[in-house]
């Protein structure tokens, strides 16, 4: 089968956050083989897809997989998933997925973009857990626990600059929530084309920092949209690769937008 590798939430090769895509003839296989092709893939995440029946309501079945273990949502492997189906001609318009998550929908634009539509991050506040500073690097203003679905600790910070700094001990982070940290802040000024500023660390899913993560962005959508007063906003994940995330509260709901672009292309000889 092919197997390719898109760097999605970026419109530039080698930037954004790669995943691997296999759409799959029939259904899964079984979860060993899932698990070794992405530990072999070893990218923050890999999808496998598979056709639906006509008639029900999804198209295509949606699964995700870090090197060490599935997870529940995934935004920039749906995104990667939605631009193969897209670009290969093997879906045309909006693409319902079947997931763990419920039913998501990827939309494409003419500029080659993909809204996704995501369930909005449920946030909590929280009191910040005994040494979550320490092992961050960085005192928090502010802690939210963002639901089942994303699984992470949301940490506000004092200022961009506090959260391009981080060094966080990530094997310590670990103890702090499902999967890991979300630390942002407030960009420095409107001029920077951006909103606000996050990084993620997921040492429990074995991705010490993930390039840019579209879950994370159904927390920091409602997070961010409380303070700055506007429902559609501009994310920047600052990693080493980085990307911009168009986000847009619609309540229940979330929308994620972006590009992606497909890097690699080969065949699965497993």
């Amino acid at each position: 089968m092919r197997i390719r590798i898109v760097d999605a939430f970026t419109d530039r090769p080698f930037a954004g956050n790669p995943a691997g895509v296999l759409l799959l003839d029939d259904v899964f296989p079984d979860d060993d083989w899932l698990q070794n092709v992405a530990m072999e893939v070893n990218h923050a995440e890999t999808a496998f897809a598979h056709r639906l029946p006509g008639g029900g309501e999804a198209d295509w079945a949606l699964r995700w997989f870090t090197p060490a273990a599935e997870v529940a949502m995934c935004g920039h492997a749906t995104l990667a998933t939605a631009h193969v189906l897209h670009t290969t001609g093997a879906h045309e318009g909006p693409v319902r997925f079947a997931t763990r998550s419920g039913v998501l929908i990827a939309t494409p634009a003419a500029d080659g973009s993909v809204t996704l539509d995501f369930p909005t991050a449920p946030l909590t506040r929280v009191a910040a857990p005994a040494g979550a500073a320490e092992a961050l690097g960085a005192e928090p203003a502010a802690a939210f626990d963002t639901g089942p679905n994303v699984g992470d600790l949301l940490v506000e910070l004092a200022d961009e600059k506090t959260v391009l700094g981080l060094s966080p001990d990530h094997r310590a982070l670990g103890a702090h929530s499902a999967r890991g940290i979300i630390a942002t802040a407030r960009a420095d000024g409107p001029a920077r084309g951006y909103d606000f500023v996050s990084r993620c660390f997921f040492p429990n899913v074995g991705i010490d920092e993930d390039p840019v993560t579209g879950s994370a962005h159904t927390a920091l959508a409602p997070h961010w949209a409380a303070r700055i007063g506007r429902d559609d906003l501009t994310g920047l994940q600052a990693s080493r690769r980085s990307g911009l995330v168009r986000v847009g509260l619609r309540g229940a709901r979330t929308l994620l937008t972006g590009h992606a672009v497909t890097v690699i292309e080969g065949e699965l000889r497993a």
